[in-house]
């Protein structure tokens, strides 16, 4: 019995000993990651490597330019709008202080550089010749009489260089690149115009102010002349030529691709006017009932279709232009590596009036496909059959096999007439008996 009583108040003990003893805490935190011999938890401040000293990719595209080219109205499109002929005029910059107004007689240089001949020119004044950058090129000639600046201008253009003249220094500067102002007219599609044609000469650095509609540009004197050709050639133009846009990925509802021959009973075959077949898709001219609208309605009762990009582009009549997908983007996709390039000329095609064009689809793998069209003023482009997959560049993808880029292209003929004459009243829109009297001509 005593050791019943012993044995029981013994197990009292360690209860009241286990009592006592403080409960281990529960872990603070449910997640430990541990990397490189890191850890990492939902407290953890995030630690990230250290960047490169380079502009971010939201700043890198920004672009004043962007809401003007992929922007369209389709609500208020005309097939021809009418504007104003305007001069365009090219200013060079940094040309300095002018020169002393000396005269130049009977002077004769030959195969001398420019900074040699120009030496030999002013020798005897305090006119000291530098160059900024080495300059081979030689020239010869005679100067009978005139001006110094005349003569300092001309051997400079027989160098293709560029100078400049410092008159509190006494310096007279020579250069290879120059740089120049263009007064650009009022009207934003000409000006896109001209921007692009500068682009397609290879023209990257363009200061564009789009409040007082003048662009800044440097280069050498190929430059210089690649763009006075370009100005004359739009000063001299009668007509410019612009595409709207519409860029869409269609995914079919089943497995099956799009019945394209249904468009035909959909909407008549007298609204499908001509059918081009490419070395990938087919470009379809169609009549104006088919539009954005319509064919996105005919295109919705089979599969789900995507806007992926809008925009549009003009280019001087008889040159090219290009529409870049990704810049005009809704997000990133597959197809922002598409590029739509377009030439075309308006005028007499076997004695009737119509658009001849050439659409030409580029990646950066090269050309996908190419189709030329000719069309009347008002017809509007379907480029169909164009595989998704062509720009998959993965072994697999999550892409069905049937879906496909739709491009719709709709062609303006901007008519550029004499602003000074009384018959015109303002940037308008030919429509009715106008637009029929327009075509007649």
């Amino acid at each position: 019995m005593l050791k019943l009583f012993r044995y029981g108040i013994y197990l009292c003990a360690i209860f009241a000993i286990s009592g006592c003893v403080k409960k281990p805490e529960q872990p603070l935190y449910d997640n430990i990651t541990v990397i490189d011999e890191l850890v990492i938890d939902e407290n953890s401040v995030p630690i990230f490597p250290k960047k490169a000293a380079l502009t971010t990719d939201t700043a890198r595209r920004f672009s004043i330019e962007l809401p003007k080219r992929c922007e369209v109205d389709w609500n208020n499109q005309s097939v021809v709008s009418v504007v104003p002929s305007e001069k365009i005029e090219i200013v060079r910059l940094g040309a300095g202080d002018e020169l002393p107004e000396l005269q130049v007689s009977d002077y004769e240089f030959k195969d001398l550089t420019v900074k040699r001949a120009l030496d030999k020119l002013l020798d005897g004044t305090d006119i000291a010749v530098v160059e900024d950058e080495p300059l081979y090129e030689k020239i010869s000639g005679t100067i009978s009489s005139g001006a110094l600046s005349d003569a300092v201008e001309l051997m400079a253009k027989m160098g293709r260089a560029y100078y400049s003249y410092d008159a509190q220094t006494g310096e007279l500067h020579l250069s290879h690149n120059g740089k120049w102002l263009i007064k650009m007219p009022q009207d934003e599609t000409i000006i896109m115009a001209l921007l692009d044609a500068m682009h397609g000469a290879d023209m990257r650095n363009l200061l564009v102010d789009w409040q007082d509609k003048t662009v800044v540009f440097t280069g050498n004197y190929q430059t210089e002349r690649e763009v006075a050709r370009i100005i004359a050639d739009i000063s001299g133009k009668k007509y410019m030529l612009a595409w709207d846009i519409d860029v869409y990925r269609v995914y079919p509802r089943t497995d099956n691709p799009i019945v394209w021959m249904n468009l035909l009973p959909a909407f008549g075959d007298k609204n499908v006017k001509m059918s081009i077949p490419g070395v990938v898709g087919r470009a379809l001219v169609v009549g104006p009932e088919i539009n954005t609208k319509t064919l996105q309605e005919f295109l919705g009762q089979q599969a789900n279709v995507v806007l992926i990009s809008q925009g549009t582009f003009a280019i001087p009549n008889g040159w090219q232009s290009r529409f870049d997908i990704g810049q005009c983007g809704r997000e990133e996709r597959l197809e922002t590596d598409l590029i739509i390039g377009a030439t075309g000329t308006y005028g007499d095609f076997a004695g009737r009036n119509k658009i001849d064009a050439k659409i030409v689809l580029r990646t950066s793998n090269g050309e996908l496909s190419s189709f030329n069209i000719p069309s009347s003023v008002g017809d509007n482009y379907v480029i169909i059959g164009i595989p998704t997959h062509s720009f998959v560049t993965t072994p697999e993808t999550l892409v069905s096999p049937f879906a496909e880029l739709v491009v719709f292209m709709s062609p303006r003929i901007i008519s550029i007439v004499d602003g000074t004459s009384g018959n015109f009243s303002g940037a308008n829109e030919l429509i009715g008996d106008a637009l029929r009297d327009f075509l007649s001509e």
